[in-house]
């Protein structure tokens, strides 16, 4: 995506790109309204070393009826497509066709921060069923927060992605087998919702290599 208009490239290797402003000011805050008012927001409860957490935000899975995923020992099965978020995974699949890295996505994961004081953990999306090396697409609405990033062998640094309002941010092939990634907490900030597109592996979809 080097020489694609609006992109930037925040890492060569494994890819990590941003384009800041995928959706405009007034697109990303109808969205942003929307989801928070319509998606049936949920707060699952999740094992670590045989206790049961409720997780520190709310979230949705979507997307088609076989995108399926299993995490700390809970399968999830996706609720049906809201309109806006299948537009958006229509929008974002063409622009990644036009890079020639599909396989399109056919599921999302949002999650619903209301405060700054509600996080997510270190971790690397590689469930089996995301297949080798999966890509990723993660739309950022509301309060700006940065993502951390940590390298699992330690080679360099640290280092703090910023996702402003209407933000897209993709982490290509290798970014979650070389790095983690969190959302730390942040005091004085408000409501932000991210929706990450993905491609789960199934029975009857592309096998990605």
């Amino acid at each position: 995506m080097h020489d694609s208009p609006g992109w930037q490239t925040l890492l060569e290797s494994p890819p990590l790109w941003r384009q800041d402003a995928l959706l405009g000011a007034g697109d990303a805050n109808r969205l942003l309204e929307c989801l928070d008012r319509e998606l049936d927001w949920q707060q699952p409860t999740l094992t670590l070393f045989g206790r049961e957490h409720p997780i520190p935000r709310r979230q949705v899975w979507m997307g088609d009826p076989d995108a399926r995923y299993r995490y700390s020992g809970r399968d999830f099965t996706p609720q049906e497509w809201h309109p806006e978020v299948a537009h958006l995974a229509e929008r974002i699949n063409r622009a990644m066709s036009a890079q020639a890295v599909i396989p399109p996505f056919n599921s999302a994961l949002l999650n619903r921060y209301a405060s700054g004081e509600e996080r997510m953990g270190w971790h690397s999306d590689d469930e089996p069923e995301l297949g080798t090396d999966p890509l990723i697409a993660a739309l950022s609405l509301g309060s700006a927060r940065p993502l951390r990033f940590r390298w699992k062998d330690r080679r360099a640094p640290a280092f703090n992605v910023d996702l402003p309002h209407g933000s897209l941010l993709v982490m290509g092939r290798g970014v979650q087998r070389q790095l983690q990634h969190a959302l730390l907490p942040r005091r004085r900030h408000g409501l932000r919702i991210s929706l990450t597109f993905r491609h789960i592996v199934t029975t009857d979809g592309p096998q990605q290599r």
